[in-house]
């Protein structure tokens, strides 16, 4: 079993690996019992949603960590990918602007992620 840190890490090099953008890691445990973390990111248009979500599921099954919900794939812009101590936000970029996950869990720290993305 992962630890969510470990889980965190992972789904974000599965993202950078499909090419996300403006990847972010919101450390979450202290601000709500939600989740330890939420990943956030940016994809270019629907077809790149579906695809990152895709690996994210990949990679968390391979590794023993099945999702235990997934949400929004009719609504088109945003999908939400639910391991429990571990949620994936993927949006398009306007609904990123317009939900601001950042701002509303701006108590939350940010978590260094630079040494896990490619440049």
């Amino acid at each position: 079993m992962l630890t969510p840190n470990e889980m965190a890490e992972m789904i974000v090099k599965a993202l950078d690996s499909k090419k996300a953008n403006e990847i972010k890691v919101l450390e979450t445990r202290d601000v709500t019992v939600l989740a330890d973390y939420f990943v956030i990111c940016t994809a270019t248009s629907t077809t790149h949603i579906k695809s990152l979500s895709d690996e994210v599921e990949k990679v968390m099954k391979e590794n023993g960590e099945p999702p235990l919900r997934t949400e929004g794939y009719r609504a088109g812009g945003w999908i939400l990918v639910d391991f429990g101590c571990v949620v994936v936000h993927i949006f398009t970029d306007e609904a990123r602007k317009f939900y601001n996950l950042e701002h509303l869990w701006q108590d939350a720290a940010v978590k260094d992620i630079s040494a896990l993305i490619k440049d």
